[in-house]
């Protein structure tokens, strides 16, 4: 039988290079032998994606707190149904750039729905399939830094004022305290190479 495989989140507020560390984390990966599959939320799948162009297009009140984070947790139940369980129940390592932590974070601790309300809603949706291992890139200029090399052209999500995203940050360290096994804040700040180490370090004991 081949043995499932595991399921690695990277998380982090806007600018703190998630996408950058997502490539570099699943060649280092790649090049120890194990079988990556790089995927992405809101998306993952054909209906998520789908969901995904409603959820980060139009103006801010487009969808009320609560449609938000119902949007996100069906986009995620399709994901894990479609994408990411049949990747792991293939043996493959899975490498999501962004999950439910993200819903965590933004819509219930800075949208202020309530953190265990949005795990609720989305536990459904995913049943175990939690991540393994959940990696939030830190980087206390990543907000400032994504607004300038957007050019104040963000998404709905991304374009909302500094005082949303500090409770985001603040809202993902929350989640780290309570789960220190599951997630762990990593240092998202100088060379590149060095964070992905970091990142590696992180995930050591999950590595074949």
């Amino acid at each position: 039988m081949t043995s499932r495989g595991r399921f690695i989140s990277l998380e982090g507020g806007e600018g703190a290079g998630k996408s950058t560390q997502v490539k570099a984390l699943a060649s280092a990966l790649q090049d120890r032998g194990i079988d990556v599959l790089v995927t992405r939320e809101p998306g993952g799948s054909e209906g998520a994606e789908r969901i995904r162009e409603l959820l980060l297009s139009g103006s801010e009140d487009r969808w009320s707190p609560e449609a938000e984070a119902l949007l996100f947790a069906a986009a995620r139940a399709d994901h894990v149904a479609k994408t990411i369980r049949p990747a792991l129940e293939a043996g493959k390592w899975v490498l999501a750039d962004r999950f439910i932590d993200s819903s965590l974070a933004y819509q219930g601790g800075a949208g202020e729905l309530g953190i265990e309300a949005v795990r609720a809603i989305n536990a459904f949706g995913i049943g175990e399939d939690f991540p393994d291992r959940t990696l939030v890139l830190a980087l206390a200029e990543g907000g400032a830094r994504a607004r300038a090399r957007d050019n104040e052209e963000s998404d709905r999500i991304g374009g909302r004022p500094e005082g949303y995203h500090q409770k985001v940050d603040l809202a993902f360290r929350l989640v780290a305290a309570e789960e220190p096994d599951r997630v762990r804040i990593i240092d998202g700040s100088g060379n590149p190479d060095e964070v992905t180490q970091r990142l590696l370090n992180a995930i050591q004991d999950l590595l074949p």
